[in-house]
Order: C-alpha cells, then sequence, then structure tokens
C-alpha cells in the first residue's frame, strides 16, 4: 500500500506524481470503443483533417481517467473508502496521438467525516503536456477522496 491516509494529506502539499504515459492511437480507439462513443473527431482521420485541430483527437474522458490513474500510487492506492466527486472540469488545450503527460495534484482542502472514523480530501488534479516544450496544461480537475485514516487501522 502506497497512499496516503487521511493525516497524511497537507492542505497546500502538491505531489508531482513520476510516472508519464504517451498516449497511443490504440488507447484512444480502445477507450472509445469500450465507452462506445464514436465521435468522428476521436477516430475518423479523414473528419478530423477538416476541423480545426487537423487531426485526431484523444478523447478527453481518456485523458481525465488516465490522470486519475497516475494519481493512485500517491494518494490513494490502498487508503481509499471511495472516490466521491469529480468536479470543475476543464480541457484548455487538445492532446493528440504520441503526447505524453505528467500529473500533479495538490490537497485544496481536508476534513474529518461527522463520524470522524473517516475524512474527505480535495485534491486539485493538473495534467500537463510534456512532450510540447512550453508544457500546456491540458485537462485540470477537482477530484474528492473518501479516506480511511491511519488510527483506524492500527489496532
Amino acid at each position: 500500500m502506497t497512499g496516503l491516509y487521511y493525516e497524511e494529506f497537507e492542505i497546500g502539499e502538491t505531489i508531482e506524481h513520476e510516472r508519464r504515459r504517451t498516449i497511443s492511437e490504440s488507447d484512444n480507439q480502445r477507450f472509445c470503443d469500450m465507452t462506445m462513443n464514436q465521435q468522428p473527431l476521436h477516430l475518423d482521420a479523414a473528419f478530423a483533417s477538416e476541423t480545426a485541430f487537423g487531426e485526431r483527437l484523444v478523447n478527453g474522458l481518456y485523458t481525465m481517467s488516465l490522470a486519475v490513474g497516475i494519481t493512485i500510487p500517491e494518494t490513494t492506492d490502498g487508503t481509499i473508502v471511495a472516490n466521491l466527486s469529480y468536479d470543475d472540469v476543464e480541457h484548455p488545450e487538445p492532446v493528440f496521438h504520441g503526447d505524453t503527460i505528467r500529473v500533479q495534484s495538490t490537497v485544496t482542502e481536508k476534513r474529518e467525516t461527522s463520524d470522524g472514523q473517516r475524512g474527505i480530501v480535495t485534491m486539485h488534479v493538473e495534467v500537463f503536456k510534456v512532450n510540447d516544450p512550453e508544457e500546456p496544461l491540458v485537462c485540470e480537475f477537482e477530484r474528492t477522496v473518501l479516506s480511511v485514516k491511519r488510527a483506524n487501522n492500527e489496532t
């Protein structure tokens, strides 16, 4: 277990996640297939070439889902009860096949549950494209989790 217990999260702390991922055409295709999203902007090269982007875009929900997965080892691996919400999702820049992303999470809020048995932690997650020298922000969102408290596991 590598995740953090409620007590270990510090408001204002930014966690730089070491894992990165280069997104392939296959990743995007499989995600669209699994979610039954057949938007031609994600799948049809000829269609996408006629858009302002000039090529297919990686499905934004895949980018977000991948970002959550990348954050798990350093945040909630084995220490989560549930994901409570994903809020304020934005995709300010596109992601294309072959782009490599990195992720960072900043703890913005935390509080104990009303019974004091667990804790609620909110993190601002930011996703950056690292193969672009400017490392543009390509996705950001708030992730709120119900976290285990260490005291409840030490018996």
